[in-house]
């Protein structure tokens, strides 16, 4: 680990004018930690951003909840009028590592972590997502990898939560330069898609405030499938959400989690299932079209069945 200042921000703008260069903020850091353990990360300063007036609410609102950066996971799994409302980040949030790591780790931490894939956090390897020339899981060790990628990198998005937000539409409110700026969640994680190196959209001093879900979907559901039962990353995961009227789907949308730098979403999928009634053979239609496209590797090709069986369970979720 490398020598670092430590400083403690009492407002979101002198946290970002501390971190300006080389900095880095300290909520939970349930990855950050790692990152400096493994000399993955080396910034000038830390800046503990705990004590940040106002990041640690849950507001509710008749068209729109807002969630603090700093609250935590545990209390998004705890919190009895989210359970009702926002079903699905409920679940998403239950997946969360330990029941230890959740009560620790934050909104904005589990949105802006880093990636999973264990060439990146190899400390003696050189990947291209570290700015080396090869992404090594392409002809490696690729069984958690991506069917999608915008580039050479097939590491996948892992947070939980950016998954269920872009179902439910969420958004991430961005302290970018002193502005406030206002981020969907795949405009947050666009340039994973687009370029190797990148985690998610976020320029360096970039300050997660809080993220704003609009209420206009009444149904929402979460699923994934991992290696073990508890306290594991998810090998597929899935988040639906949408509004029912006259037993009809409105406004749907659907996001995959771990087969993609990005939660992937296909505009396609949601469009064909506006107005349907939801059955089985909608839901196995609709999974048709999301993975049309999918690039399997040599060891991630069980993905796809995965992934068709999770969307079809999850949509059939929102029936109720």
């Amino acid at each position: 680990m490398k020598a670092f200042e430590y400083a403690t921000a009492l407002s979101p703008q002198s946290a970002q004018q501390m971190a300006a260069g080389n900095g880095a903020y300290l909520a939970g850091g349930n990855d950050l930690l790692g990152l400096l353990k493994e000399d993955l990360a080396g910034p000038k300063t830390l800046v503990n951003i705990k004590s940040l007036p106002g990041l640690d609410l849950i507001q509710p609102g008749s068209g729109n909840w807002t969630l603090g950066a700093l609250v935590t996971v545990g209390e998004i799994e705890r919190h009895p009028e989210i359970r009702n409302v926002f079903p699905g980040l409920h679940q998403a949030a239950g997946e969360v590592g330990s029941l230890q790591i959740r009560n620790v780790a934050t909104v904005g931490g589990n949105l802006a972590q880093h990636s999973r894939c264990w060439y990146f956090r190899h400390r003696d390897i050189l990947c291209l997502k570290k700015e080396g020339e090869l992404c090594y899981a392409r002809h490696g060790d690729n069984r958690y990898h991506s069917l999608f990628t915008g580039n050479k990198c097939i590491s996948p998005v892992v947070s939980n939560l950016a998954v269920a937000l872009a179902a439910l539409d969420g958004a991430a409110i961005i302290l970018r330069e002193g502005k406030e700026t206002r981020m969907t969640m795949a405009e947050l994680y666009h340039q994973a898609w687009e370029h190797a190196t990148a985690h998610n959209s976020l320029n360096p001093g970039d300050l997660i405030l809080r993220v704003e879900i609009p209420t206009a979907r009444n149904r929402s559901a979460y699923l994934q499938v991992s290696d073990k039962h508890e306290f594991d990353w998810a090998l597929v995961s899935c988040a639906a959400a949408a509004r029912i009227e006259d037993g009809k789907l409105r406004q749907p949308r659907v996001a995959l989690g771990a087969i993609s730098p990005v939660p992937y979403q296909v505009a396609a999928a949601h469009d064909f299932l506006e107005g349907k009634t939801l059955d089985e053979n909608t839901a196995a239609q609709a999974a048709d079209i999301i993975l049309k496209g999918a690039e399997p590797h040599e060891f991630n090709g069980y993905k796809v069945p995965m992934a068709r069986a999770l969307i079809s369970r999850t949509l059939l979720k929102l029936k109720g």
